[in-house]
């Protein structure tokens, strides 16, 4: 009723040139067809009015050519000449009689009718724009921060040199806790299906930022002048600033293609060397944990034994990168997702 469907059969299609003017449908392409390799050409006027813009897709062996009707009905025959064209046959594979194309449109409008009466029983979410108002302004939010972090030591590190390694902690510090502070939140998010990344990727990397800037940099005075301190913060920033911008767009619904690339890239080379300088700020801490004896707990008696804090540190390098590693799968998969090969369509 509203489609016709042709196909020429030609192979090889070189240049194809499909056009409609005046209703009638003009071809010219060369392929290799009934008469060898070859410049084939034919004219059809239709019966009666059509769109004049044909949808065409080209095959290795075949070229099939989508006409759209502008008023869905029933035509007796294809050409507006009675006598059908020589090189034209039924396409029985696809052929419909009157009954059959009744049956079919039928059939399309009870499973339009089942489809809108499936989504009409679902409950529609009352709090859906404001959970997508407060996944914007919490990326937003965080985007800044980030934002304010990176700027803020790209200057200082152009002003001051290497001398701006040694007070990082002392003039980023407040900005980064209050960052590190609200990203418990994603992983409530992830807990209440808030948003749909999994919980445990989520939980290793809130909980393994965390443990380094507030029990190892907070905690240690002697730590917070090291230039490793500079390291982990920038990297933790260059991340932050292409994640937290994608998360925002996409839940207004907008994919960026650079960005894309960039959130699913970057993380590539950032996340290792992140890793090492978090490696390495816990290393140099350990000496400072032993001669200080901070945070090692003695059990009472009968057990009268000290668990050393150091030791607990030692444990937790060997979780710190098995940690890398379910957010390196993770990560990997999502860009496999968002980046791989697709499927090309054939025009």
């Amino acid at each position: 009723h509203r489609e016709l469907f042709l196909r020429v059969e030609l192979s090889d299609v070189r240049n194809p040139d499909i056009a409609i003017t005046d209703n009638v449908l003009h071809f010219r392409a060369q392929g290799h067809g009934a008469k060898g390799d070859n410049i084939y050409e034919f004219e059809i006027e239709f019966l009666e009015p059509v769109e004049p813009k044909p949808v065409c897709r080209v095959t290795q062996r075949q070229l099939n050519i989508t006409v759209q009707k502008k008023e869905s009905n029933w035509w007796e025959r294809l050409t507006k000449q009675e006598k059908r064209p020589l090189f034209l046959a039924p396409d029985f594979d696809r052929w419909l009689d009157e009954s059959d194309a009744e049956m079919e449109l039928k059939e399309k409008e009870e499973e339009k009718i089942n489809k809108m009466k499936i989504e009409s029983r679902v409950p529609k979410d009352p709090f859906k724009h404001l959970k997508k108002g407060y996944l914007i302004m919490y990326n937003l939010v965080q985007f800044l921060g980030f934002s304010w972090i990176f700027v803020n030591m790209t200057v200082r590190l152009f002003i001051l040199g290497k001398d701006s390694f040694y007070d990082t902690f002392h003039t980023i510090s407040d900005m980064m806790y209050f960052c590190q502070t609200l990203a418990l939140m994603e992983i409530m998010n992830s807990l209440i299906g808030l948003v749909r990344s999994p919980l445990i990727p989520a939980v290793v990397q809130v909980f393994g930022r965390n443990f380094v800037l507030f029990v190892i940099l907070g905690s240690l005075e002697e730590m917070q002048s090291k230039p490793v301190v500079f390291f982990i913060f920038y990297f933790w920033s260059i991340i932050e600033l292409f994640r937290y911008p994608y998360y925002m767009l996409s839940c207004i619904g907008i994919e960026w293609k650079p960005l894309t690339w960039l959130r699913y890239t970057v993380w590539i080379p950032l996340y290792p060397l992140g890793a090492l300088a978090e490696a390495v700020c816990i290393v140099q801490s350990i000496p400072i944990f032993s001669e200080t004896g901070k945070f090692s707990l003695g059990l009472p008696n009968p057990l009268n034994v000290t668990i050393q804090f150091p030791f607990v540190l030692q444990i937790y390098l060997i979780a710190l990168f098995l940690g890398i590693f379910v957010n390196f799968r993770h990560l990997y998969k999502q860009r496999k997702q968002h980046l791989g090969p697709k499927k090309r369509k054939m025009k």
